[in-house]
C-alpha cells in the first residue's frame, strides 16, 4: 500500500464537507502557525486548487510565487 496515497486520501477525506469559511480558516491557521505538520495538508490543498484551475489562473499562481520567493 502506498503511504503517500493514504496520506493524500486521508487529508481529502478530512476536509470534505467543510464550508468555505471553515476551509479558509483552516488554510489561514495552517499558514499562521508555521508548523511543519501542516505542510502535507497545504500541499494537498494546493494540488486540488491547481488541478481545477484554468491555465490563466495557474499562470497567475506561478507568477505570484516567482515574484514572492
Amino acid at each position: 500500500m502506498n503511504m503517500n496515497f493514504d496520506l493524500r486520501q486521508a487529508i481529502i477525506n478530512n476536509i470534505k464537507g467543510k464550508t468555505e469559511e471553515e476551509l479558509k480558516d483552516m488554510i489561514v491557521t495552517s499558514i499562521e502557525e508555521h508548523e511543519e505538520r501542516t505542510l502535507p495538508g497545504l500541499g494537498v490543498i494546493f494540488e486540488v486548487i491547481w488541478t481545477h484551475a484554468d491555465p490563466n489562473t495557474q499562470e497567475y499562481m506561478v507568477e505570484t510565487l516567482s515574484k514572492n520567493i
